[in-house]
């Protein structure tokens, strides 16, 4: 059996992707967010914030 078929690739998104992948505004993200019902983000510079792959897709498999 291949182990990486039941793997997710672990990758990091910028807002952008994130935006895209969920079809939400960057306010309900930060709001959420905030209010612990969306994965934390992660803060890769000053300025620059990102999600990990594996918590953005376990977040949209638990909406459904």
């Amino acid at each position: 059996m291949d182990k990486k078929k039941n793997q997710v690739e672990e990758r990091i998104l910028r807002i952008d992707e994130v935006l895209n992948m969920i079809g939400l505004s960057r306010k309900t993200i930060w709001t959420m967010e905030q209010e612990g019902r969306f994965p934390k983000h992660i803060q890769l510079g000053k300025r620059v914030i990102a999600w990990r792959y594996s918590e953005i897709i376990q977040w949209i498999k638990n909406k459904t």
